[in-house]
């Protein structure tokens, strides 16, 4: 798919502002903006440049998710509603008048970032009337809504693909208690390489910190470490909440059966006696997103490529994101990430491989 990864829908956001003419005029300290033609002050104005070009979390508050506004005053949280709600606008306006398909991609990408009901009706409109651009993308509309973390059915129902809330994993030691482990290690073998297989990730969803999961029990995401970057499609495997795992079987991309295993002993080891644990406290809901070098729970991910959901084997639904592992944090010769999603419905984790 061509949807933007998360940096790529960062750079985006900031050449739409201009795109849409919000310009901070060189006489007097006040922004303008061509779409709505409201006039800003300079405090306004400098609340646009937080919200855009250099908070951490701007993503979250120019989504229509963001909650965060008990630091403003009724005021203040007013006007900050109502300027994302400019942009909002102004982006639906510079979407329906574009003539080119690059325009219209990174229209799309800022709008998906949005997300609130009419970005939704909006992108929905334009999948069942395409315009003339749509012939120059590769994907429809629904797919670059994943880049917000939703998308809709044919029902034109909304599907929320990540969750809004994230928490870090820590260096802490092997022995720390923690709910959610990478790595564990395991003793049955892949049957393409003879590898150990490994349980990537074990999740204990009755820890009050994951709450936000919904899931009363344990998740396990197990796949070969040596193999799942190799393979035609993500990693599957069932899970009951007691612990126990299904894996499903899996073919490589080319049609090989078998293959070397290049995980050394040194390697497992490394994995499966990694520190991480659970932290303490929840990070900004795009924390994962802004770093290459972080594990993460819940939030936006860091796709090294484009965003993608996978759709589960049995419902057919897409599946929520939960997780991120890279690899160079637990264990050396290593590059990547590994993206964890899972179907509440069916119980069943999916594990994709992304690297440059």
């Amino acid at each position: 798919m061509s949807a933007y990864t998360s940096s790529t829908a960062m750079t985006s956001v900031v050449k739409m502002l201009a795109f849409l003419n919000f310009t901070v005029c060189r006489t007097s300290p006040r922004i303008v903006s061509a779409s709505s033609n409201t006039v800003y002050s300079k405090t306004s104005a400098a609340r646009l440049e937080v919200f855009f070009c250099k908070k951490q979390n701007f993503f979250y508050e120019f989504s229509s998710r963001s909650r965060d506004l008990a630091h403003f005053s009724r005021a203040q949280a007013a006007r900050s509603l109502q300027l994302r709600e400019n942009v909002r606008d102004g982006l639906i306006h510079a979407l329906l008048s574009a003539e080119y398909s690059s325009a219209a991609s990174n229209l799309m990408s800022c709008l998906a970032m949005q997300g609130d009901d009419k970005a939704m009706e909006t992108l929905l409109e334009l999948e069942r009337n395409p315009r003339p651009w749509r012939k120059g993308l590769y994907v429809d509309p629904s797919s670059y809504a994943q880049i917000g973390g939703w998308t809709f059915d044919k029902e034109s129902q909304k599907i929320q693909l990540n969750f809004d809330t994230c928490y870090p994993m820590v260096k802490g030691t092997t022995s720390e208690k923690s709910p959610v482990r990478i790595g564990r290690a395991r003793e049955d073998t892949c049957p393409h390489c003879g590898g150990r297989m490994v349980d990537m990730l074990v999740l204990d969803g009755r820890d009050e910190r994951l709450k936000f999961l919904g899931l009363d029990g344990i998740l396990t995401a197990t796949c070969c470490p040596n193999c799942v970057g190799f393979l035609k499609g993500p990693a599957f495997n069932s899970f009951t909440l007691d612990g126990g795992v299904e894996v499903f079987p899996s073919e490589f991309f080319d049609g090989a059966e078998k293959t070397d295993c290049y995980v050394s002993p040194e390697d497992y080891k490394a994995l499966t006696e990694n520190p991480f644990v659970l932290g303490e406290a929840p990070v900004p809901l795009f924390y994962g997103a802004a770093c290459q070098d972080v594990n993460t729970v819940g939030g936006f991910a860091n796709w090294v490529q484009d965003a993608e959901y996978t759709t589960c084997p049995h419902c057919g639904k897409p599946m929520k994101y939960l997780a991120q592992i890279q690899w160079d944090t637990v264990f050396d010769c290593a590059e990547g990430t590994l993206y964890v999603e899972f179907c509440p419905d069916c119980h069943i984790v999916s594990m994709q491989h992304q690297q440059t």
